[in-house]
């Protein structure tokens, strides 16, 4: 029986096949309700009115802390660490020695020595195993995402987070402050009182609109969120449910789940015998009609993803050495893709086809299948251009979108295709079924693709700036 991620790719012999027929499925997002109202009405909000995003239970809380907690992220970032005071945030980025993403989240600096990770599995467990094995002063917490199904178990964690988000998010803000609020600068942190409660701030922008996201102890979850709700009926805010809550990247342009680059390179075997059998690396669903056998034609770099300006040769870090030998300007660029309404009409449609056996099913809003998506993107001759890897539907922009990666000398405005649903049938993912594939038309288009977000949101956070 396997006991780490190293032993499980032995076993399987096949990296890429052992990811494509994962019993995973589509990433889950836990806890929230599926639906306060319905998704449709939830994505409005968060462009018309505001929104109330309940993040506390599908990412992970890595605390690190002690003398070597900086020395720790800046050799395992691509971010330059030179200019990261306390009570300020930034997008932290992790790469593995072939300069592939490993993924990324938000880094808190809390104090002078203390830090806190938010984000998926993938760059928390990347910081937790050099903490471990690195030789640094420091201390680890592994606060782990709830359970994707609790089945009626108790679920807690240190934190709640929530963000008010959308162009009334400020006045509610206000008001639960009861008075003016200084808008401080974009990634910084504060301080609120909610309901008698010391409510930690940050200053974000998920809907374009200056917004706040805010935490504190786990035990305060559900009075500060009625205080929320209540200060915001007269605003209009809607709770967000899990099911709109994702969909929201596609507006705003983030490209939340890369497959981590740590299958193959021989400096990261340690890393793969540190990860347990039952590791998120080791039980990832890869999913998409993009199929090659090498695992590394499925990493992306971080000009692929949009995070080239956060790369910075100012110090030595993991993926250094393999980030110098790229030519920025021989990378894909991160775009839109709009579909084809046409299309996406068939697509919807074909699961009432009774007469054969139709595409892969296309949920609302998130019609990703699986952890990792991966749909090969081609132009007119049939040469895949990109890579097609989040997908879904917008009330907002009413159409169907995709995040994509595609060649650099793609322009604005290129009609390709995007193909959708797996070859030969698909794979045996619990989220597909049999069925035929289908060449999308997608428009390249700009990102972020709601024009809110292209105009309000700061340099670096899903756009083209930096942090």
């Amino acid at each position: 029986m396997a006991s780490n991620l190293q032993q499980v790719l032995d076993e399987a012999g096949n990296t890429v096949e052992m990811l494509r027929n994962s019993k995973l499925g589509t990433y889950i997002y836990p806890v929230v309700p599926a639906e306060f109202s319905n998704w449709r009405r939830e994505q409005i909000a968060w462009r018309e009115a505001a929104v109330l995003f309940d993040q506390t239970h599908h990412m992970v809380n890595l605390f690190v802390s002690g003398p070597d907690a900086l020395k720790l992220l800046a050799e395992t970032g691509i971010n330059s660490f030179t200019n990261f005071p306390v009570n300020t945030a930034k997008q932290f980025v992790p790469t593995a020695s072939n300069g592939g993403v490993i993924g990324d989240g938000i880094l808190f600096r809390e104090g002078e020595n203390d830090y806190v990770y938010v984000g998926r599995a993938p760059g928390a467990n990347w910081l937790q195993y050099h903490a471990e094995t690195g030789g640094y002063k420091v201390d680890v917490t592994y606060d782990d995402r709830s359970p994707s199904r609790p089945y009626g178990e108790a679920v807690s964690r240190k934190y709640y987070r929530f963000q008010i988000q959308g162009p009334n998010a400020w006045p509610i803000i206000e008001k639960l402050n009861g008075g003016e609020l200084e808008k401080v600068k974009f990634f910084h942190m504060g301080e609120l009182t909610i309901a008698g409660e010391k409510v930690h701030t940050l200053r974000h922008g998920m809907a374009g609109a200056p917004g706040l996201e805010l935490w504190g102890p786990y035990e305060q979850h559900g009075k500060i969120r009625q205080a929320i709700l209540e200060a915001g009926a007269e605003f209009g805010i809607e709770p967000c449910g899990s099911r709109a809550y994702s969909s929201n990247t596609l507006e705003s342009g983030w490209i939340p789940s890369p497959l981590p680059a740590i299958y193959s390179s021989e400096a990261e075997r340690g890393y793969r015998e540190w990860l347990p059998a039952n590791s998120y690396e080791a039980i990832n669903a890869l999913a998409g009609s993009f199929v090659s056998d090498n695992i590394e034609d499925y990493y992306l770099s971080p000009w692929e993803l949009g995070y080239g300006s956060f790369v910075k040769f100012d110090h030595d870090f993991i993926g250094r050495d393999a980030l110098e030998k790229i030519d920025p300007e021989t990378q894909r660029k991160k775009v839109t893709l709009a579909w084809n309404d046409e299309d996406l009409k068939r697509i919807l449609t074909s699961v009432i086809d009774r007469e054969g056996v139709g595409y892969q099913f296309f949920d609302l809003p998130n019609a990703n299948y699986g952890s990792s998506n991966y749909d090969a993107v081609i132009d007119a001759e049939g040469n895949n251009v990109g890579l097609s890897l989040f997908t879904g539907v917008t009330a907002n922009e009413k159409r169907g979108l995709s995040l994509a990666t595609v060649d650099r000398d793609v322009p604005i405005g290129t009609e390709l295709k995007v193909v959708w649903g797996e070859p030969n049938g698909g794979s045996a993912k619990t989220t597909v079924q049999p069925h035929e594939q289908i060449a999308v038309r997608a428009v390249v288009s700009p990102v972020p693709y709601a024009v809110t977000a292209r105009q309000e949101y700061q340099g670096g956070w899903r756009s083209t700036g930096q942090l």
